[in-house]
């Protein structure tokens, strides 16, 4: 890995963090790099819309008329916003079931409003507030349909957890005998070359030429549809994901995961016809380097421009401030795509 992300106080480079980035298109071909591309990732929740196909696939989604929001919640790490538990009790209410079915666990809403307006009701966070309830939901759904046990849904070995391997495998390019963890919401993660994550985002948007069955190419294009259709339901206001979609005006869709790492589909566009999927992780597992980097993978590749990136100016160029609010650093990339194949 070399070093991506720079913190400053003044002139004073105070803190360095290190990472890799990977730019693929459909057929595998990296176009640009920075670090290395085959060191091996967790995946965390940057996979949520690989673990929807099968709500997709199955026949669960129309049997039980998903709407497109439906569909976004099930691919979001979301506030914990009453639009997004709603969204997501929306989908246990079709299954015919309750909060208690969840198996990702109870935390305090990532949305201070939303948490400090329960505490002053005297209210309890849910498993409905855990920012992985949709994609939980998504897969009891999936169960009910084909007609299966929903105690154990989130083990490596239960038929939905099966069928979600075997999705991402085909769009990645990995053996379905992966390196398979436990994620904070108790649904398996895996153990990825960082190539095979940006590869797997790449195929999800882009012209695969065959490489995906139709059942799965199809379920791809609802996912990314339903994902650029509901940006505030993938994360929420002021959230990275949500508004650097909202700003790539149906360019792009993005993906974050704990642990400093982040996956973002390039729809096939004018420069790149194909599409492209890019995939970035942070060493040191630091959130504040993870945005100023994928701007600037982003700006660099020319897929974001000048409006654009002003738009985003607070997630590329995060000021560091004191006490007192008076500017005293930034968190700045440092690094220079390598690549031979994308256009000055």
């Amino acid at each position: 890995m070399q070093i991506l992300i720079e913190v400053t106080r003044g002139e004073i480079i105070e803190s360095r963090h290190r990472g890799s980035i990977v730019v693929s298109e459909p057929d595998g071909k990296i176009l640009a790099r920075a670090g290395d591309p085959d060191s091996i990732t967790s995946t965390r929740s940057t996979i949520k819309p690989f673990q929807a196909i099968p709500l997709v696939t199955s026949g669960a989604a129309d049997r039980f008329d998903i709407t497109s929001g439906e569909l976004a919640i099930a691919c979001a790490s979301h506030n914990g916003e009453p639009i997004h538990t709603e969204t997501a009790a929306q989908i246990l209410e079709r299954a015919g079931l309750s909060e208690s079915a969840l198996l990702c666990g109870a935390h305090r809403p990532y949305s201070e409003e939303a948490a400090k307006k329960i505490e002053s009701e005297g209210g309890s966070f849910t498993q409905l507030h855990n920012n992985c309830s949709g994609k939980h939901a998504g897969m009891l759904l999936t169960c009910v349909h084909r007609e299966l046990a929903t105690s154990g849904y989130v083990s490596p070995e239960h038929p939905v957890q099966r069928a979600i391997i075997s999705a991402f495998a085909r769009l990645t390019g990995v053996s379905e005998d992966l390196p398979t963890a436990l994620d904070g919401c108790s649904a398996p993660t895996f153990g990825v070359p960082l190539r095979s994550l940006a590869l797997g985002f790449s195929r999800l948007v882009g012209v695969t030429d065959g490489a995906l069955d139709p059942d799965t190419s199809e379920a791809a294009k609802r996912i990314v549809a339903a994902m650029l259709a509901h940006p505030e339901l993938i994360g929420g206001d002021g959230e990275f994901d949500t508004e650097l979609m909202r700003e790539a005006r149906g360019k792009l869709i993005a993906k974050i995961g704990a642990e400093a790492v982040y996956s973002v589909g390039v729809l096939p566009c004018d420069r790149y016809p194909r599409g492209l999927g890019v995939a970035i992780k942070i060493e040191d597992g630091t959130k504040r380097a993870l945005s100023p980097a994928v701007v600037e993978t982003l700006a660099q590749l020319r897929v974001l421009d000048g409006p654009e990136l002003k738009r985003l100016d607070r997630f590329h160029h995060p000021e560091v401030r004191n006490y007192r609010g008076i500017l005293a650093g930034e968190v700045r990339a440092v690094f220079k795509l390598e690549t031979d194949s994308v256009s000055p």
